[in-house]
C-alpha cells in the first residue's frame, strides 16, 4: 500500500514531503545510563546505542520554526541514538562511534513537546510523534536559551552558546516511530547554515516536574559531548514507512 502524501488537520490541508524553510536550532549530545535509557524504549525492536559500554547517546534539541508546512512554532526533541536489532551490529565501539560521526544513526524520538496545538495534531497524525502542547520560551542573545515548563512546573532550563560560521551540507537522516503500536521508520533530510560546533558548551538546569526527575535517572545533567548552534536550518521531512 502506498503511503498517504495528503493529510487535512483543523481545516488545513498537509501534502507530503513537509518543508521546513527557515529555523534556529540549539542541542547537545550527552552520554547517559544505557539501562535507563533502554527502560524508555516502547518496543523490542529497537535497542539503543552504546557509544562506550553502558553509556547510550542521547539527544536534546530546542528548535525554533520560523517557516515550516506545520507552522511557527517552538519544538523541543528529547531522542535516543537507536539501531534495529535485526540490523548488523558492526564493529563494536568503533563502528557506533563512526556511525555517530558520519551522521549515519538513526533516532528514536521520546519526547517532541511544541507550544501550538496545529503542529501537534499533524504531527501525531501523520508521523506518530510524541507531541504535546507545553510551555516552552526560545530567547536568543549571546546565548540560545530555552525554558520548558509544564502545568506550571518547570521541566529544564537549557543553554548553549549563539554564533558560528560553518555551513553543514544536507544529510539523509531517519527516525522511527510507533503508529498503531507498529514500528515506521521517517527518513528526513537537514542542512544549515551559521554552524557553530562545540565540545561541551551545553548548559542545563533541571526543575521538579515528573519528567525533570525521568532526565536525572538518564545520569542527567552532566557535561555534554557537544553543543550545536544552527542559525538558518532547513529540510524536508518524508512519509512514515511502515516496516
Amino acid at each position: 500500500m502506498a503511503a498517504r502524501s495528503s493529510y487535512v488537520f483543523q481545516g488545513r490541508e498537509i501534502t507530503l514531503p513537509c518543508i521546513v524553510r527557515d529555523a534556529a536550532s540549539a542541542s547537545a549530545t550527552y552520554l547517559v545510563d544505557a539501562a535507563a535509557a533502554r527502560r524508555l524504549l516502547p518496543g523490542p525492536e529497537l535497542d539503543v546505542v552504546e557509544l562506550l559500554p553502558g553509556r547510550a547517546l542521547f539527544s536534546l534539541a530546542c528548535i525554533d520554526y520560523r517557516d515550516n508546512d506545520l507552522g511557527d512554532y517552538n519544538e523541543i526533541s528529547l531522542a535516543f541514538f537507536v539501531r534495529e536489532r535485526s540490523a548488523p551490529k558492526g564493529i563494536p565501539v568503533l563502528g557506533a562511534v563512526l556511525d555517530f560521526l558520519r551522521g549515519r544513526l538513526p533516532t528514536y524520538i521520546h519526547r517532541l513537546p511544541v507550544n501550538q496545538s496545529f503542529t501537534c495534531e499533524a504531527g501525531r497524525g501523520i508521523w506518530g510523534f510524541p507531541k504535546v502542547v507545553n510551555d516552552i520560551t526560545i530567547t536568543c542573545g549571546e546565548r540560545a536559551e530555552c525554558t520548558w515548563d509544564v502545568d506550571g512546573q518547570r521541566v529544564f532550563r537549557f543553554s548553549t552558546p549563539r554564533g558560528g560560521k560553518s555551513r553543514m551540507p544536507e544529510q539523509d537522516l531517519a527516525t522511527f516511530t510507533y503508529i498503531d503500536g507498529a514500528l515506521h521508520r521517517t527518513r528526513f533530510v537537514s542542512g544549515a547554515e551559521g554552524v557553530g560546533f562545540r565540545l561541551g558548551g551545553a548548559e542545563l538546569e533541571l526543575g521538579t516536574h515528573p519528567i525533570a526527575q525521568e532526565l536525572r535517572s538518564l545520569g542527567l545533567p552532566k557535561r555534554a559531548l557537544a553543543s550545536v548552534w544552527m542559525e538558518q536550518m532547513h529540510g524536508r521531512f518524508e512519509a512514515p514507512e511502515k516496516l
